[in-house]
């Protein structure tokens, strides 16, 4: 377990640097665990990572990307510009989702 300090407080991650409570996340959050990814988080990261979020919210478990693409009006390409290696995995860590199990 980590701590990833921030502006107005800090956060406790799981050993892979997840977010232990998925209502702790805040922009603020996703920015920080996304620089440590080396991305500096755009309006459109942040309009995938809100839609992920939601859909987790409402079913408790992530949305895979074929429906995030859909729902973003983004191609494969595109996320995959966005979140570069495995798109899917990176965009639903910043979003403070768990980490999936079966996840490496």
């Amino acid at each position: 377990m980590s701590i990833l300090e921030l502006k107005d407080g800090s956060v406790e991650l799981d050993e892979t640097g997840y977010l232990k409570d998925f209502d702790q996340w805040s922009e603020e959050v996703a920015r920080a665990l996304a620089s440590r990814d080396g991305i500096e988080l755009t309006e459109e990261h942040l309009k995938v990572i809100r839609i992920i979020r939601a859909y987790y919210r409402e079913h408790q478990v992530p949305p895979i990307l074929t429906l995030v693409s859909k729902i973003c009006g983004m191609s494969f390409k595109e996320l995959h510009g966005l979140f570069q290696k495995q798109p899917g995995k990176r965009a639903a860590k910043l979003s403070g989702l768990p980490k999936a199990s079966g996840c490496t």
